[in-house]
Protein backbone atom coordinates (compact mmCIF):
# COMPACT_ATOMS: atom_id res chain seq x y z
CA UNK A 1 0.00 0.00 0.00
CA UNK A 2 1.57 3.35 -0.98
CA UNK A 3 2.21 5.98 1.67
CA UNK A 4 0.69 9.46 1.76
CA UNK A 5 4.03 11.19 1.10
CA UNK A 6 7.37 10.11 -0.37
CA UNK A 7 9.51 10.49 2.72
CA UNK A 8 9.33 10.96 6.46
CA UNK A 9 11.40 14.10 5.87
CA UNK A 10 8.48 15.70 4.01
CA UNK A 11 6.41 15.71 7.20
CA UNK A 12 9.38 16.48 9.46
CA UNK A 13 10.12 19.60 7.43
CA UNK A 14 6.44 20.55 7.47
CA UNK A 15 6.35 20.37 11.30
CA UNK A 16 9.61 22.27 11.59
CA UNK A 17 8.37 25.00 9.26
CA UNK A 18 5.03 25.18 11.06
CA UNK A 19 6.78 25.64 14.40
CA UNK A 20 8.95 28.37 12.88
CA UNK A 21 5.84 30.12 11.53
CA UNK A 22 4.40 30.02 15.06
CA UNK A 23 7.68 31.47 16.47
CA UNK A 24 8.37 28.24 18.30
CA UNK A 25 11.52 26.17 18.46
CA UNK A 26 10.72 22.53 17.72
CA UNK A 27 12.99 20.31 19.77
CA UNK A 28 14.23 17.23 17.90
CA UNK A 29 12.59 14.84 20.38
CA UNK A 30 9.28 16.70 20.21
CA UNK A 31 9.48 16.31 16.44
CA UNK A 32 9.89 12.55 16.96
CA UNK A 33 6.74 12.35 19.07
CA UNK A 34 4.74 14.39 16.56
CA UNK A 35 5.89 12.06 13.77
CA UNK A 36 4.95 9.00 15.84
CA UNK A 37 1.49 10.37 16.58
CA UNK A 38 1.07 11.40 12.94
CA UNK A 39 1.86 7.92 11.66
CA UNK A 40 -0.48 6.36 14.24
CA UNK A 41 -3.43 8.66 13.59
CA UNK A 42 -2.99 8.57 9.81
CA UNK A 43 -3.03 4.78 9.85
CA UNK A 44 -6.16 4.82 12.01
CA UNK A 45 -7.88 7.36 9.76
CA UNK A 46 -6.91 5.74 6.44
CA UNK A 47 -7.38 2.01 7.05
CA UNK A 48 -3.79 1.11 7.89
CA UNK A 49 -2.12 3.26 5.24
CA UNK A 50 1.23 4.79 6.21
CA UNK A 51 1.60 8.56 6.15
CA UNK A 52 5.27 8.11 5.28
CA UNK A 53 7.54 5.12 4.63
CA UNK A 54 9.43 4.80 7.90
CA UNK A 55 9.72 2.71 11.04
CA UNK A 56 9.83 3.71 14.68
CA UNK A 57 11.99 2.07 17.31
CA UNK A 58 11.73 2.08 21.08
CA UNK A 59 14.41 4.17 22.77
CA UNK A 60 14.74 5.13 26.45
CA UNK A 61 13.01 8.49 25.92
CA UNK A 62 10.23 7.25 23.67
CA UNK A 63 9.60 6.27 20.07
CA UNK A 64 12.17 7.44 17.52
CA UNK A 65 12.35 7.35 13.74
CA UNK A 66 16.11 6.65 13.36
CA UNK A 67 16.72 8.47 10.06
CA UNK A 68 15.12 11.73 11.21
CA UNK A 69 16.79 11.40 14.59
CA UNK A 70 20.20 11.10 12.97
CA UNK A 71 19.54 13.92 10.47
CA UNK A 72 18.29 16.39 13.12
CA UNK A 73 21.15 15.84 15.61
CA UNK A 74 22.64 19.24 14.82
CA UNK A 75 19.40 21.01 13.91
CA UNK A 76 17.39 21.09 10.74
CA UNK A 77 19.33 19.58 7.84
CA UNK A 78 19.51 21.19 4.41
CA UNK A 79 18.03 19.12 1.62
CA UNK A 80 17.70 20.15 -1.99
CA UNK A 81 14.30 20.64 -3.56
CA UNK A 82 10.98 21.92 -2.40
CA UNK A 83 8.39 19.37 -1.41
CA UNK A 84 4.77 20.08 -2.24
CA UNK A 85 2.32 18.30 0.02
CA UNK A 86 -1.24 17.62 -1.12
CA UNK A 87 -4.00 19.65 0.49
CA UNK A 88 -5.27 16.56 2.30
CA UNK A 89 -1.85 15.90 3.84
CA UNK A 90 -1.53 19.55 4.86
CA UNK A 91 -4.95 19.47 6.53
CA UNK A 92 -4.07 16.23 8.31
CA UNK A 93 -0.67 17.54 9.47
CA UNK A 94 -2.26 20.77 10.62
CA UNK A 95 -4.80 18.85 12.70
CA UNK A 96 -1.97 16.92 14.40
CA UNK A 97 -0.10 20.18 15.03
CA UNK A 98 -3.18 21.91 16.46
CA UNK A 99 -3.92 18.99 18.78
CA UNK A 100 -0.40 18.18 19.96
CA UNK A 101 1.97 20.98 18.91
CA UNK A 102 1.35 23.16 21.97
CA UNK A 103 2.30 20.39 24.39
CA UNK A 104 5.77 20.17 25.85
CA UNK A 105 8.22 17.52 24.74
CA UNK A 106 7.96 15.95 28.20
CA UNK A 107 4.17 15.68 27.99
CA UNK A 108 4.31 14.11 24.51
CA UNK A 109 7.02 11.72 25.70
CA UNK A 110 4.81 10.50 28.55
CA UNK A 111 1.84 10.21 26.19
CA UNK A 112 3.78 8.16 23.62
CA UNK A 113 5.62 6.03 26.20
CA UNK A 114 2.33 4.93 27.79
CA UNK A 115 1.05 3.46 24.53
CA UNK A 116 0.91 -0.35 24.46
CA UNK A 117 2.76 -0.47 21.10
CA UNK A 118 5.75 1.40 22.51
CA UNK A 119 5.73 -0.61 25.76
CA UNK A 120 5.60 -3.91 23.89
CA UNK A 121 8.55 -2.93 21.70
CA UNK A 122 10.51 -1.55 24.66
CA UNK A 123 10.09 -4.88 26.48
CA UNK A 124 11.70 -6.58 23.47
CA UNK A 125 14.72 -4.29 23.87
CA UNK A 126 16.19 -0.92 22.99
CA UNK A 127 15.81 -0.12 19.26
CA UNK A 128 13.15 -2.80 18.83
CA UNK A 129 10.77 -1.90 16.02
CA UNK A 130 7.34 -0.61 16.99
CA UNK A 131 4.77 -2.42 14.85
CA UNK A 132 2.53 -0.11 12.78
CA UNK A 133 -0.59 -2.24 13.33
CA UNK A 134 -0.09 -1.92 17.09
CA UNK A 135 0.40 1.86 16.75
CA UNK A 136 -2.90 2.08 14.89
CA UNK A 137 -4.66 -0.12 17.45
CA UNK A 138 -3.44 2.23 20.19
CA UNK A 139 -5.58 5.04 18.80
CA UNK A 140 -8.71 3.02 19.53
CA UNK A 141 -7.52 1.34 22.73
CA UNK A 142 -5.23 3.71 24.64
CA UNK A 143 -7.18 5.75 27.18
CA UNK A 144 -4.52 8.49 27.29
CA UNK A 145 -4.75 9.33 23.59
CA UNK A 146 -7.52 11.51 22.17
CA UNK A 147 -10.01 9.69 19.98
CA UNK A 148 -9.50 9.81 16.23
CA UNK A 149 -12.39 12.22 15.62
CA UNK A 150 -11.00 14.60 18.24
CA UNK A 151 -7.83 14.91 16.19
CA UNK A 152 -8.75 14.28 12.56
CA UNK A 153 -12.00 15.90 11.54
CA UNK A 154 -13.97 14.32 8.68
CA UNK A 155 -13.75 16.18 5.39
CA UNK A 156 -16.94 18.11 4.67
CA UNK A 157 -18.10 19.48 1.34
CA UNK A 158 -21.29 21.14 0.19
CA UNK A 159 -23.83 19.02 -1.66
CA UNK A 160 -24.35 20.43 -5.14
CA UNK A 161 -28.10 19.91 -5.14
CA UNK A 162 -29.05 20.91 -1.56
CA UNK A 163 -26.12 22.99 -0.33
CA UNK A 164 -26.05 20.85 2.83
CA UNK A 165 -22.66 19.89 4.32
CA UNK A 166 -21.92 16.20 3.77
CA UNK A 167 -19.04 14.06 4.99
CA UNK A 168 -16.71 12.74 2.30
CA UNK A 169 -15.85 9.06 2.67
CA UNK A 170 -13.80 6.86 0.43
CA UNK A 171 -15.84 4.18 -1.28
CA UNK A 172 -15.01 0.68 -0.23
CA UNK A 173 -16.60 -2.19 -2.12
CA UNK A 174 -18.60 -4.74 -0.14
CA UNK A 175 -16.79 -7.91 0.83
CA UNK A 176 -18.10 -10.95 -1.02
CA UNK A 177 -19.94 -13.27 1.28
CA UNK A 178 -20.79 -10.56 3.84
CA UNK A 179 -24.38 -9.73 4.75
CA UNK A 180 -24.20 -6.35 3.00
CA UNK A 181 -22.91 -7.90 -0.22
CA UNK A 182 -25.67 -10.48 -0.39
CA UNK A 183 -28.63 -8.25 0.45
Amino acid sequence: MPSGVNSVFDIAFWFTDRALNDNEYLQPLKLQYLLYLSQSYYGAAYNGKKLFPAIFVAEEGGPVEPSVHRAWVRGRPNFEGIVKLSDDIKVFSDSIWRRFGHHSSEHLSKLCCRTPAYQTAFKRGIRAEIILKEMIDDIALASDLPELLQVVKPKLVRSSNTGRAVEVKAWSPPVLGSKKATT
